[in-house]
């Protein structure tokens, strides 16, 4: 967490109250977060500039700013972004021209800001691969069909398909009852054809909803993603399905949290 959803519901709650402000000030409370550049050369380089541009690629926001350069947040599995913020428990506070702030906070430090010339030129960024809006079924069902390793975990490889993460992966494979022990290209057409519509839907409808606020995640506002109420089998470990009244199951695969119905989902 956070998952392309919640990112993109962000950017969007971004665009809304922040383009075209000012940062006028970086109070760094905590620059363990910071990657690069020093932290005298992020400070200087945010003070002053406006805002131009919000951006997304996968799970990674990009505040383009009037000096070329760009502000690349990833929130990893407890970052936040609130506004208006108080600065209280921030790591890092961004004070704009509007008077407002800015906070970005991660209680467990796994966030990373970035200030960059080209965030393109990132590796992590170079090596995603399409995300689910970007693929058609036939480029899905080729992906599907060169490899040997099992649906769950290659729906959360970042290198194939960029922005799904553990929650929607396996709300996807409940959608489309595909058991995410199967191989990918084991998979039949039509199965995998069920495995690319339940992505685009749920992606979707994830993102119509703000997301889903499970562990720390939460809107720009505070407020919690309401996609939650709709999750049929994530963190629903021996409660009835909503389809069959089976128990959900959880295991381990690819050391990852799994959640299925062992009678839907074959």
């Amino acid at each position: 967490m956070p998952e392309l959803p919640e990112v993109e519901t962000i950017k969007r709650d971004l665009e809304k109250v922040v383009i075209g402000k000012k940062i006028t000030r970086v109070h760094v409370a905590n620059a363990k977060v910071i990657r690069e550049p020093s932290l005298d050369k992020f400070k200087r380089g945010l003070s002053g500039v406006r805002i131009n541009k919000v951006s997304r690629r996968a799970k990674v926001l990009i505040l383009e700013l009037s000096n070329a350069k760009s502000l690349v947040i990833h929130l990893r599995m407890t970052g936040q972004l609130v506004y208006p913020g108080n600065g209280e428990n921030a790591r890092v506070t961004f004070e704009l021209s509007d008077g407002k702030k800015l906070d970005f906070n991660d209680q467990r430090l796994f966030g990373e800001l970035r200030l960059l010339d080209d965030w393109r030129k990132l590796k992590f960024i170079q090596d995603l691969g399409p995300e689910p809006k970007e693929l058609t079924l036939k480029r899905f069902k080729e992906i599907l069909a060169a490899k040997k390793t099992k649906i769950k975990p290659l729906l959360l490889d970042q290198k194939v398909i960029s922005g799904i993460g553990n929650l929607y992966a396996a709300e996807i494979l409940f959608r489309a009852k595909i058991n995410p022990y199967r191989s990918a290209s084991g998979l039949l057409s039509r199965e995998k054809e069920r495995i690319f519509n339940a992505m685009q839907e749920i992606i979707a409808a994830a993102i119509h909803y703000g997301g889903s606020s499970v562990d720390d995640y939460v809107r720009l506002s505070g407020d919690k993603g309401k996609y939650i109420k709709f999750h049929k089998v994530y963190d629903r470990e021996g409660k009835p399905c909503f389809i069959c009244k089976k128990l959900i199951k959880r295991s381990s695969l690819g050391g990852r949290g799994t959640y299925f119905c062992p009678k839907c989902q074959k």
